[in-house]
């Protein structure tokens, strides 16, 4: 007979991660609602840099309050979520990065940066900076996906360390290229072998 209370439970355990993480060029930071206007006018309401997320392109300043209410909860039931990312040299917003735990072992990682920072780097060193934050918090395994049309995505994934499992058929949804249509997605992944066991 197996008791229940020795099976992992359904949502992970909460943890507490840094709401600031600093990188060589980045400042990486948990968002809030005063946030809004300046991630809504450098990205989320850009249809080219949301081209190829799993969320509508912005219309209005009300959704990305909406997100911002999301990315709260995030934080309040899981203890860690999407950061924001800034410059270190002139704190100019460049976009964001974010963390999401599956299970206590297991971690989904993304990321959508605004068009002047594309090509520079900053989307490789902000998901190395979620691959060493999963690391710190226990996760084993870490993982991303993209569209398989997402060719800047898939080399951005390669340059931080995670290799190429395979093709999801069907996996996730992306708004803003086929509303209401299910895609197959490119997976990726990193074990994560300095977690914490």
């Amino acid at each position: 007979m197996v008791d229940a209370r020795s099976l992992t439970q359904d949502r992970p355990a909460r943890v507490h991660a840094p709401w600031r993480v600093r990188t060589g060029r980045l400042v990486l930071r948990r968002p809030n609602m005063a946030d809004a206007p300046d991630m809504f006018a450098r990205y989320s309401s850009d249809p080219a840099a949301t081209r190829f997320l799993g969320w509508p392109t912005h219309r209005v300043l009300a959704d990305t309050y909406r997100f911002l209410s999301f990315c709260d909860a995030q934080w309040e039931c899981r203890g860690v979520g999407p950061y924001l990312v800034h410059s270190r040299d002139d704190g100019t917003l460049l976009g964001s990065a974010a963390l999401s735990l599956e299970t206590p072992w297991q971690a989904a990682a993304g990321y959508v940066f605004a068009r002047d920072a594309w090509g520079q780097g900053y989307a490789t060193e902000a998901l190395y900076a979620m691959r060493g934050l999963a690391g710190m918090l226990g996760v084993h395994r870490l993982y991303a996906v993209c569209h398989p049309a997402n060719a800047a995505s898939r080399r951005v994934m390669e340059k931080a360390g995670l290799s190429r499992e395979g093709i999801l058929r069907g996996r996730a949804h992306f708004p803003n290229l086929q509303p209401g249509l299910a895609a197959d997605v490119i997976c990726y992944a990193a074990a994560l072998p300095g977690a914490r066991v």
